[in-house]
């Protein structure tokens, strides 16, 4: 058994105004950056064998407040990317359905198979995106000689591993909150991912209230 301690990024600007980030690597912002040093500090006695996170540089400043006050270095892994939202990416939220209409009545309706419009990327289906998602967290933990891990990711990823964790498919509405700087803990059996505790934000009960994902949205 390993115990991964499933992270969201800090807070970004892009966050703050509802803009879609997907595959976009924007930074944390300040309110982001005293998110990942609050969690830093607050993760600091707790054994960790190897902290992991996205290649994008919000998850991975993140996760540096986690690393570095121990001594430890992070270990990218671009399978923790968010989901590649191809020419959604970059809009504001309000603006998606007015441009792309269709395809965002798709999204809305949580169509597995639905591809969008290909921007600066080609989107992923909400299905390839699961896959890969669940194979890098099943991948990473897998690795042996860990007991306890983490790793920063993103709201869509998080989303992935609580609906494996609890067998709900997308077809069921999402009833649950994501917050920036999160933890979240799993465990990963060697198949599958178990789920112990969802959504604790008591590090930042002291500081600005967290961005969540709203139950329509995935990475903001």
């Amino acid at each position: 058994m390993t115990e991964i301690l499933l992270i969201r990024h800090g807070e970004t600007a892009w966050n703050a105004e509802s803009r879609l980030q997907g595959h976009i690597d924007i930074p944390l912002n300040e309110q982001g950056r005293r998110q990942a040093d609050a969690l830093g500090l607050a993760l600091l006695d707790e054994p960790l064998d190897a902290v992991y996170a996205s290649d994008l540089q919000r998850a991975y400043h993140t996760a540096l407040a986690v690393a570095q006050p121990r001594g430890m270095e992070v270990v990218t892994d671009a399978g923790l990317r968010e989901r590649c939202y191809g020419g959604f990416e970059g809009m504001l939220y309000a603006d998606i359905g007015q441009r792309y209409p269709e395809a965002y009545a798709a999204w809305k309706a949580r169509d597995i198979d639905a591809r969008f419009p290909a921007g600066e990327r080609e989107a992923e289906t909400l299905r390839e995106f699961a896959a890969r998602a669940l194979e890098a967290i099943g991948r990473l933990a897998g690795r042996a000689g860990q007991h306890r891990i983490a790793m920063v990711t993103h709201g869509g990823v998080l989303e992935c591993a609580y609906r494996a964790a609890q067998g709900k498919g997308f077809e069921h509405p999402r009833d649950f909150d994501i917050f920036n700087a999160s933890v979240n803990r799993f465990l990963w059996d060697g198949g599958r991912l178990l789920l112990l505790d969802w959504g604790d934000i008591r590090h930042l009960q002291d500081r600005e209230a967290p961005c969540p994902v709203t139950l329509d949205e995935i990475d903001r």
